[in-house]
């Protein structure tokens, strides 16, 4: 069984990373969860997030908040 990360099956773990992220954003914002879902697909955050050379989906809820919020 191949258990790599690579950009073919990334996408597995980008809805966790998302919903986590969006209750955080709306929590924090004051906004809805689709909005804040807008938010999130449109950063700069979830390039980096979708792109498995990056090896930004190691990180947890917290720094990717904090990294989108400077």
């Amino acid at each position: 069984m191949n258990l790599d990360i690579n950009q073919s099956n990334l996408y597995l773990l980008l809805p966790s990373k998302v919903a986590w992220l969006a209750d955080m954003l709306s929590e924090d914002k004051g906004i809805g969860v689709v909005e804040a879902m807008r938010v999130i697909y449109s950063s700069d955050t979830y390039k980096c997030l979708e792109d498995e050379a990056t090896k930004t989906w190691h990180l947890g809820p917290v720094a990717l908040y904090q990294g989108m919020n400077g």
